[in-house]
């Protein structure tokens, strides 16, 4: 195919290029266009990575990581040279009228996190951000996600997920968090450390329901890769008893079960939320919660409303 086809993206459209790696033989590398690239990679096994990732990081005319040290072992890995600086939380503000300038200048500069997706419970959305309202080309590289590897090895319904990334470290802040998201009707995916996986997970079967079926997914595409299922009280007890595991975690919640609400629940629940609310809103939070139009909660919103 032609590199000049219009079906390939202009970022991805190569010229010739002499390589000492390949015996000095011509092969292609790909002319970036300039740009903000996010670059998806491996979240353990370095294998997974894409052939595009690994062309537009050896292109790029810099690579921003999170770590440079992580960055550097991967980008070894794949024989790859490329000019390394960090961007990070600490070092975000200070850095990013720098990088907009260079980026508005013409330069093609590559984002990568540690592991995974950058901007997925990781630094760089404020990058990004400013990148777009600056006008400046964003370009995904996609790949390597824990949150999808995760949802895909649950068993849990994939048709509707929310990411809700890291819940708050004290308890009392998880609970409350927990109940703003105890109606939604989807699997939930949560990231969580080793340490404070077992009390999490108490604080989810405490709010969620002990019998919501759940699953605990860590090390995914590592050695000892594990998910282990059951409900959200079995999964506490066994992680209280087991004591903290090593690696990264994903935590999945099942949606709540499915119930036929009685009218008189619906108007209760609508008469105790137009006390706090607007008419709009708790007829919207009561309809997340019973599983009901927002148009039919609406209009009997209205009506307790008007009933007094």
């Amino acid at each position: 195919m032609s590199s000049s086809d219009p079906s390939i993206p202009a970022e991805s459209r190569s010229v010739p290029e002499t390589s000492a790696a390949a015996g000095g033989k011509q092969h292609t590398k790909p002319q970036l266009e300039p740009g903000l690239y996010i670059v998806s990679t491996p979240i353990g096994n370095l294998r997974d990575i894409t052939l595009r990732a690994l062309d537009t990081l050896s292109s790029a005319d810099e690579v921003l990581a999170e770590d440079t040290r992580v960055a550097r072992k991967l980008l070894d890995a794949h024989g790859i040279r490329a000019k390394l600086s960090a961007y990070h939380d600490h070092n975000g503000a200070d850095r990013r009228p720098g990088i907009l300038k260079q980026l508005q200048a013409g330069a093609r500069i590559a984002l990568v996190s540690d592991a995974g997706t950058p901007l997925v419970s990781d630094p760089g959305w404020k990058l990004a951000h400013e990148a777009a309202e600056a006008g400046i080309r964003i370009v995904p590289i996609p790949g390597a996600s824990a949150m999808l590897a995760g949802l895909v090895t649950s068993g849990l319904p994939s048709d509707r997920f929310m990411f809700c990334g890291f819940l708050p470290a004290k308890s009392g802040q998880r609970k409350r968090e927990l109940e703003a998201l105890k109606p939604v009707p989807a699997t939930l995916i949560f990231y969580e450390g080793g340490s404070r996986l077992a009390g999490c997970l108490e604080d989810m079967a405490d709010i969620l329901g002990a019998v919501r079926p759940a699953a605990v997914a860590r090390e995914l595409t590592k050695l000892f890769e594990e998910t282990r299922r059951g409900t959200l009280g079995d999964l506490a007890a066994h992680y209280r008893k087991a004591g903290p595991p090593k690696g990264e975690i994903v935590i999945l919640a099942g949606p709540p079960a499915e119930e036929d609400a009685s009218p008189a629940d619906i108007d209760a629940a609508l008469r105790k939320a137009l006390a706090d609310s607007p008419v709009k809103e708790a007829a919207n939070a009561v309809a997340a919660a019973f599983s009901i139009s927002k148009r039919d909660a609406y209009q009997r919103a209205l009506a307790l409303k008007s009933d007094g």
